[in-house]
């Protein structure tokens, strides 16, 4: 693990990038959308199968992980990647979002949060130090600092405090990771949509310095107008030779004006709980493969592409084993999507470097309008 965490930027087509993230377990080609495997697994995947759709690095859950199966264990049996058997870069959330949502369960002072896990409600704390020491036991591949993250619609006075709050916690974040050759450091932006947090936040990021910069505390209830007009600005405030992470984002129209805004790595958990759920992700929108339309219909869910579910099996069969509860049902719309959203950013990447990103926007943008029942 000598090597060290570098970023090449090979192309730019107006804000939009293209380049390549180094690490010791392999590149990371970006845009990059990372699958989430919240507990070591994306839910009804393989690891293989996860691979093979074109992803280059997961993401696991620092909090989860952490009250199950623990850090410590992980690290006893050889670290995450051996855990998992998954060995392209592995991204770790820093549990500041998961412990956002359990505002009810916890306790937030200067030093960390102590809260209640959902699980046994056992008591539990984490400061930033002990972020830190989790995520280094996971053997992450890229750390992310621990953060505060209110949700939105918040007062502008809380909004500010939480991101005051967290640049600190960023600090000694950095302290506590100290030097890692072969693994790297992200620090979170923070400040809601108000342009001066934004601002001040990337300015101590800035002068702390880290090896990537997350733009975060979006998604999290503003809505797509709302985290655009963020996205105009925020990106321009981050390092341009350093990695840019827009995290818990998101839908593909979230992921294509993210990318035409200067973002190069996303994570959602969208894609393998749709699959779940009978949705399905097309050039053409959302496909409910629950709705009676699709019994009879012997056609795959898009003809042009080259996914398992797509290549071997019909609509029917996918409404039947959906509407009768079968495991084969998860597996194969996760498979789908997961395909549809790295064949989304292998376009992206090709488009960026050909320069012509907006016409594939504007492709993009005019098939989904098509919708899917105009081509039965």
């Amino acid at each position: 693990m000598s090597k060290r965490f570098n970023f090449h930027l090979s192309g730019t087509d107006g804000k939009a990038r293209t380049g390549v993230i180094q690490t010791a377990r392999g590149e990371i080609r970006t845009p990059a959308f990372m699958p989430v495997g919240t507990a070591a697994t994306v839910k009804a995947m393989l690891p293989e199968s996860v691979a093979a759709t074109g992803a280059d690095i997961l993401l696991g859950n620092t909090y989860h992980l952490m009250l199950r199966p623990t850090a410590e264990r992980i690290a006893r049996l050889g670290g995450l990647h051996s855990f998992m058997n998954w060995n392209k870069p592995i991204l770790t959330d820093s549990g500041g979002f998961q412990v956002m949502s359990l505002s009810d369960l916890r306790k937030l002072t200067e030093t960390g949060v102590t809260f209640k896990s959902h699980i046994d409600g056992s008591r539990h704390e984490i400061t930033p130090e002990r972020s830190m020491e989790i995520q280094r036991l996971l053997g992450s591949d890229i750390v992310m600092c621990f953060d505060e993250c209110p949700a939105l619609p918040a007062d502008e006075a809380r909004v500010a405090e939480s991101m005051r709050l967290s640049m600190r916690w960023a600090e000694r974040s950095k302290a506590a990771f100290g030097d890692r050759p072969g693994h790297a450091l992200f620090g979170i932006q923070q400040g809601g949509v108000t342009r001066a947090l934004r601002e001040e936040s990337a300015e101590s990021l800035r002068a702390i310095g880290f090896d990537g910069y997350a733009i975060g505390g979006l998604a999290v209830g503003e809505g797509q107008a709302a985290m655009f007009g963020v996205l105009d600005y925020a990106p321009d405030m981050l390092p341009a030779d350093r990695p840019r992470y827009l995290m818990g984002v998101g839908k593909p129209d979230d992921i294509v004006g993210a990318v035409q805004r200067g973002v190069d790595m996303m994570d959602c958990v969208l894609p393998s709980r749709s699959g779940r759920t009978g949705q399905a992700f097309t050039r053409r929108g959302v496909v409910n493969i629950k709705n009676a339309r699709h019994q009879d219909d012997p056609r795959p869910l898009d003809a042009d592409c080259a996914c398992p579910a797509c290549r071997g099996y019909s609509r029917a069969y996918l409404h039947h084993v959906f509407r009768a509860g079968e495991i084969i049902s998860s597996m194969l719309l996760t498979w789908h999507n997961l395909h549809y959203y790295q064949q989304l950013m292998a376009g992206m990447r090709e488009a960026i470097a050909a320069g012509r990103f907006a016409d594939f926007e504007a492709d993009f943008h005019a098939q989904r309008a098509e919708g899917d029942v105009e081509h039965l």
